[in-house]
């Protein structure tokens, strides 16, 4: 049964595990899990870098906590960053092979032991070929943190050891905002060498990048053909505003309040305008450029037009940071009548 909230309680999964066999009294965890919890890699290089994130979330009213993770194979290496978790929390288990010594077929179980609200146990299950004649150098291309509109470029050199007829046909990559190429660096006796050049575009919006391109090779076999590589990365806004949301507190009909606004950026900028979408709210800002600006944000209930309650508004910024777009941030108050005066 389920709280007014969603939350599925503690006192059902107890009625279902006395009810049910032992075996399916794991169903609670497993649900956490979403049916999720299976993944293959499929064929990747020797040296790339392999890694999954199971996602968990506690659906419960009750705090999960996991005891412990372990692998069933030392080719694998599983952690979360989050073992205790209240109600809607998610955590990921975080799957990484080492391609780096080991080859060829590779099974693995993850097994996750909980031991709140009840003992559980969920395994999940990894497969992975490790092929040893393409190497890849370095395992991804990893760009680290990046700024809005900055845009990077990494290089990684792909070794063949084999067929002298081997070769990368092209370069598939569904992120719009990546795009990569390959340029063959060397061929003798059965070996080919190519650089692998992969460009994070300035047009990338703010968030992270996990993705992953594809060799498409010549190689006979279909699955053998496709070779993944690893795409990581963060892009972090060029321009940041706190703080986010903006709380007002209290605001007296007729008395005005005031509470300032950070605004950010990487190099020195102008604020073009600010618009909000309730008239009550009103802010001021400065015409010189610089790295931070402070927008003081005043609200004011009129009393002949602004309702008791709580009132918002979005607050757009604009700048002129090139290949920025405006950013917005929400504000709320609270209008409360104006104090009777001491007689």
């Amino acid at each position: 049964m389920r709280s007014s909230h969603g939350t599925i309680a503690v006192g059902a999964i107890l009625a279902w595990m006395l009810l049910a066999p032992a075996a399916r009294g794991q169903g609670w965890a497993r649900a956490m899990f979403d049916g999720k919890t299976t993944q293959d890699f499929g064929v990747v290089a020797r040296g790339a870098k392999v890694e999954h994130r199971f996602a968990v979330e506690n659906i419960y009213e009750e705090d999960v906590h996991i005891q412990s993770i372990s692998s069933s194979c030392g080719c694998s290496k599983a952690e979360t960053a989050k073992r205790t978790l209240k109600t809607w929390e998610k955590a990921e288990i975080v799957v990484a092979m080492d391609t780096r010594g080991y080859l060829g077929r590779k099974d693995s179980t993850i097994t996750v032991v909980f031991d709140l609200p009840f003992h559980a146990e969920v395994q999940l299950h990894v497969y992975v070929y490790i092929r040893g004649d393409v190497v890849v150098q370095p395992g991804a291309a990893e760009f680290g943190s990046v700024g809005q509109a900055a845009g990077a470029t990494r290089t990684l050199r792909i070794s063949y050891a084999g067929r002298g007829d081997w070769r990368i046909e092209r370069v598939e990559c569904a992120n719009p905002h990546v795009e990569a190429g390959v340029v063959e660096t060397g061929r003798a006796a059965g070996k080919v060498a190519y650089n692998l050049t992969v460009t994070l575009k300035k047009d990338a919006p703010p968030g992270y990048i996990r993705d992953h391109l594809v060799l498409v090779t010549n190689d006979r076999d279909a699955r053998s053909a496709r070779v993944p590589v690893a795409v990581e990365g963060v892009v972090t806004s060029a321009l940041s505003v706190r703080p986010s949301p903006l709380s007002m507190g209290l605001a007296e009909v007729g008395r005005p309040v005031t509470r300032n606004l950070v605004v950010q950026g990487h190099s020195a900028f102008h604020i073009l305008a600010v618009r909000s979408s309730d008239r009550h709210f009103q802010c001021r800002t400065s015409d010189q450029a610089k790295t931070l600006h402070i927008v003081p944000v005043t609200f004011l209930a009129d009393g002949s037009e602004a309702a008791l309650g709580r009132a918002e508004t979005t607050i757009r910024i604009k700048t002129d940071l090139p290949g920025t777009v405006p950013v917005e941030v929400r504000a709320s108050v609270q209008v409360v009548p104006p104090k009777s005066p001491r007689p």
